[in-house]
């Protein structure tokens, strides 16, 4: 093992701290009128779902970047990541030049939505870079909870500033931490890595075709995230049916919350006792159940626990999945696995919402439905090996497909 492989900077804490504002940034950005979408709706005279197409271009952009992105990543990471962080930057300075037009906006959630790949699919690279083997899973477990910080952040925000002074004021307090983080990415983009990869080792895409196990994965960040875009979206409407309506922004705090407190807990337990298989079946199990639970009952304080006890179990996933499959991986491909499994969570974020919309006619129907979801990712999870085992070489086995 090398010197530098044994000494790893203390720079790389603040390297990781610059990247996760970066990435809560891009959450904050995206939901930036979800919290406002009638008052925006009227400040930029357009009707709500126009508005609601600022976030929606979000996911479909994603799915036709992530993978060429993470492709790019995998051979030039520095450049890459610096242009998710000069797109980030710039699409948040856009939207402030004119708060009341619809076309600026649009601009920039556009320009804030082609950086986003960028900025997300870096997650398991950022680690492996810079941090020894031992922390990355913890690595990870903190870029991800600065995704759902992002989230959060956007909900609890956007509606006081909003009334504090409209719509420039949201924009503008919003575009801080955007423009910080993105500058700072740049700068610390200039530290070498202490354990770089060889862009000269990377190998073709067509590995994804046949690898099993990153379509397993893939299925189930597809169920995971889909689970809490559904849930973010129809909650308000399903609990109006059962008088509860009111509740729902401040119980979406709450599943988020329960996320925040998940992935930074239980990613760097599992990865230390190398059992992410039996969390992952423990995760959507329990998911399940706790859909089943707030379909009885739809007391406020009952649907908070178990809310709050979701998103801790099942977005909690998301770090142990990216971190596993950079493991299998390895750094010659950890861009375009990333990638590939964050595409997929994006579409379910899209299918699933769908797949609730359609059955929303019943009043019961809809967490039911959930609860179903959850128990369909099981056969994924089962699928999947007991234990996480690194490849010796992660490129020598295809060599033959540069």
């Amino acid at each position: 093992m090398s010197t530098a492989a044994l000494r790893a900077p203390a720079t790389r804490w603040a390297i990781l701290s610059v990247y996760a504002v970066l990435a809560a940034s891009t959450q904050l950005l995206w939901l930036t009128f979800a919290a406002i979408d009638t008052d925006s709706a009227k400040v930029l005279r357009v009707d709500v779902g126009t508005v609601g197409d600022l976030a929606a271009i979000f996911p479909f952009i994603y799915v036709v970047l992530a993978l060429p992105v993470g492709r790019w990543l995998d051979a030039r990471f520095a450049h890459a990541l610096a242009i998710g962080a000069l797109l980030t930057g710039g699409g948040a300075i856009i939207r402030v030049l004119a708060p009341s037009s619809f076309g600026v906006q649009l601009a920039g959630q556009v320009v804030i939505a082609a950086g986003q790949p960028f900025v997300l699919n870096s997650i398991t690279k950022v680690a492996a870079r810079y941090f020894p083997q031992q922390e990355r899973a913890t690595a990870i477990s903190i870029g991800s909870v600065a995704l759902f910080i992002g989230i959060l952040a956007s909900v609890l925000i956007a509606a006081p500033l909003f009334s504090a002074g409209g719509l420039g004021l949201v924009l503008t307090v919003e575009a801080v931490p955007s423009v910080i983080g993105a500058a700072l990415m740049l700068l610390a983009l200039r530290v070498p890595a202490t354990y770089p990869d060889d862009a000269s080792s990377a190998v073709s895409m067509r590995w994804l075709i046949r690898d099993r196990f990153m379509w397993l994965l893939a299925g189930l960040i597809f169920i995971g995230m889909g689970i809490y875009n559904a849930v973010a979206t129809w909650l308000q409407p399903v609990l109006a049916n059962f008088g509860e309506g009111g509740a729902a922004g401040n119980l979406i705090a709450v599943l988020t919350a329960g996320g925040i407190v998940g992935a930074a807990v239980l990613p760097p337990i599992v990865a230390a006792r190398n059992q992410r298989r039996a969390m992952l079946i423990g995760a959507l199990a329990f998911s399940a159940v706790a859909f089943a639970a707030t379909d009885v009952r739809h007391e406020v304080v009952w649907l908070g626990v178990w809310l709050f006890a979701t998103g801790f179990a099942i977005m909690a996933c998301l770090p142990v999945v990216l971190d596993w499959s950079a493991i299998h991986a390895g750094m010659a491909r950890e861009g375009a696995a990333a990638g590939f499994l964050l595409m997929s969570g994006n579409l379910g974020g899209v299918v699933l919402v769908l797949v609730i919309q359609g059955v929303m006619g019943n009043a019961f129907v809809p967490l039911a439905a959930l609860a179903v979801i959850a128990l369909l990712g099981l056969p994924l999870a089962l699928g999947l090996p007991g234990r996480s085992v690194a490849r010796a070489s992660a490129v020598a086995s295809f060599d033959g497909e540069r």
